[in-house]
């Protein structure tokens, strides 16, 4: 197996359990702040415990330390609008959001990487919105206000992720996560004194399992895993791959929240829709003989 192609698989089985994430997030009763605190506090918390990401971090240099950290500022409003969406529309429709990271990456990532800005990555990034909206449905009026707050999240996610496939190889995936996740839950922490909303709110028995197999099961494992893949793809086949997270939500969603009405036939031409351009991709790359 290629390394490209194993990383491909990574990626897929990040996706995959990012699926859960929305959901969690909607079964969770705190606000989007301190979900996010939490989830980014617990993450750090596992991973100082490791000697492992000591010394790795003990290995970079105050440069890249800064880098890291400011990316991790930028994951922590990424996750906040994210949530902040899914508690003002939905769980379909807060993941959904995301497949609109591809389009922004395609755009900025020649800004920030050596990566030549190729139209070709713009029309697959866009070919995939026909398919999430016809998953999604209609938008009732009243979360509209989710849809906007998820079009910023895609964007930040476009940001970030861009930024972490540039910087990505000045440190170990361990470090990098722990940095990351330990500077977002210090910026949150800064800014509580002049949020409209606690930061520090202790969470009950339920929200506290569901925010540990949050920070462990649907972060800690596939943001460093993924950060493991990015070495070997582009920002964009990341991003791209992505897109099957709200395919994985939604139908999370309809099962354990019962979110959704009775699938309809547009349902599933929307998931051979994202799911023909995700996968072709790939075969496109291989034929031309593109960077993945």
């Amino acid at each position: 197996m290629g390394s490209s192609t194993r990383a491909l698989l990574q990626i897929h089985f990040c996706v995959l359990l990012w699926g859960f994430t929305a959901i969690l997030g909607k079964s969770i009763t705190l606000p989007a702040l301190p979900l996010v605190w939490w989830r980014m506090t617990l993450v750090t918390v596992a991973l100082i415990l490791l000697p492992k990401f000591w010394k790795s971090l003990a290995a970079l240099p105050p440069r890249m330390i800064a880098v890291y950290a400011g990316i991790g500022v930028i994951v922590a409003l990424h996750w906040l609008t994210f949530y902040a969406s899914i508690k003002l529309a939905n769980a379909s429709v807060g993941a959904t959001c995301m497949a609109l990271a591809p389009v922004f990456v395609a755009l900025i990532e020649p800004l920030f990487t050596r990566h030549r800005f190729d139209p070709r990555e713009l029309v697959f990034g866009m070919a995939v919105i026909p398919g999430v909206v016809l998953v999604v449905g209609g938008i009732p009026e009243q979360m509209r206000t989710g849809l906007g707050v998820g079009i910023v999240s895609a964007l930040l996610m476009a940001v970030f992720g861009t930024l972490n496939k540039r910087y990505i190889e000045h440190g170990d995936a361990l470090s990098i996560t722990g940095l990351e996740m330990a500077a977002g839950a210090i910026f949150l922490g800064v800014l509580a004194p002049v949020m409209p909303e606690a930061v520090f709110v202790r969470p009950n028995v339920h929200d506290s399992i569901l925010l540990l197999a949050l920070a462990m099961g649907c972060t800690l494992l596939p943001f460093a895993l993924s950060l493991v893949a990015l070495r070997r793809l582009s920002a964009f086949t990341t991003a791209l791959a992505v897109n099957m997270e709200p395919v994985y939500a939604i139908v999370l969603a309809i099962i354990l929240l019962d979110e959704q009405r009775d699938l309809q036939p547009g349902f599933y031409l929307g998931v051979a829709i994202v799911c023909g351009v995700v996968f072709a991709h790939p075969l496109f790359q291989r034929r031309y003989h593109l960077n993945p």
